[in-house]
């Protein structure tokens, strides 16, 4: 049996339409009816009723479906896998982080991890803070990292490291020494809800005490970053996200006043724990904090 003409199948099941599903695939109608002819001729059975041009699944076709998505399913993860294993893996491990930790200490991680265990495949998926406890309940991915708390009750939650938060502005030469609290939240806009979990408490706090702040909301931080540095305003951001740009002189760190500043909290998800997903726990336990 063809894997063309299941996938085929699949589409046109999806469509009930031959002009859709050679549109989706790049191939003629023809070709679309051929593949169709040839799995119903395979399996000895009519899986669409013809009506003109409308088409629509017999009972057979009903039933075959889900047998053709477990087919293709299992093809599909058979040369994945054997993809794997040319390129000298032999386990899997499957991450679901936020793009705030992909853009920050992750990278310095991996490298360090996947040097120890080079059998280890690692996949890494990026997506919304928001959804990667979804990604863990629903067993897409064997470990989640994220900024915020699930509130899937079907998996664990445990944190893995807190850091500081910092207000930190643009580094203008020759103006470092005029920057405070107060001149900052003045001057600039803050910028806010880049971060998961802290905005709202912080920022009822900040206008208790600056009632007068203006505010610009960017929901991510990379971006923030960029517009700190071209003078558009001023946010508080974790300590890892900013030490580069600090260092290097792009970011200026302002010391806290009469706002305390939060702190961030890192938590590691999973639902069943792997031998892959110990190891990274273990090793992420043992290294995080250099970072």
């Amino acid at each position: 049996m063809d894997m063309k003409w299941l996938k085929t199948f699949i589409i046109a099941a999806k469509y009930e339409n031959f002009r859709k599903t050679s549109e989706e695939l790049f191939l003629t109608q023809p070709a679309v009816t051929k593949h169709i002819k040839r799995l119903e001729e395979n399996l000895n059975s009519q899986l669409f009723d013809r009506v003109g041009k409308n088409i629509a699944l017999t009972p057979a076709g009903h039933y075959f479906l889900p047998y053709a998505k477990e087919m293709i399913a299992a093809y599909e993860r058979g040369l994945e896998d054997f993809e794997s294993w040319k390129q000298g893996f032999n386990r899997k491990l499957i991450i679901a982080t936020a793009p705030q930790i992909a853009s920050s200490v992750l990278p310095s991680i991996l490298r360090s991890f996947t040097e120890i265990n080079p059998d280890i495949e690692v996949l890494i998926n990026i997506v919304n803070s928001y959804e990667i406890g979804d990604e863990i309940s629903a067993g897409r991915a064997d470990l989640g990292l994220t900024r915020i708390k699930p509130i899937q009750t079907n998996i664990n939650c445990q944190i893995i490291h807190e850091e500081p938060v910092l207000l930190v502005g643009p580094c203008i030469p020759n103006q470092e020494s005029k920057y405070d609290e107060m001149r900052a939240l003045q001057k600039f806009r803050l910028i806010t809800h880049n971060h998961p979990d802290y905005w709202d408490d912080l920022l009822n706090t900040i206008k208790r005490y600056y009632p007068t702040v203006r505010t610009m909301k960017v929901n991510q931080i990379e971006i923030t970053k960029q517009f700190i540095e071209q003078g558009l305003g001023v946010s508080y951001l974790p300590a890892s996200m900013v030490k580069n740009e600090i260092k290097m002189k792009r970011l200026l760190e302002i010391k806290p006043d009469k706002i305390k500043p939060p702190s961030s909290s890192t938590y590691v998800l999973t639902k069943v724990v792997t031998n892959e997903a110990n190891e990274f726990i273990g090793f992420l336990k043992k290294t995080i904090l250099k970072y």
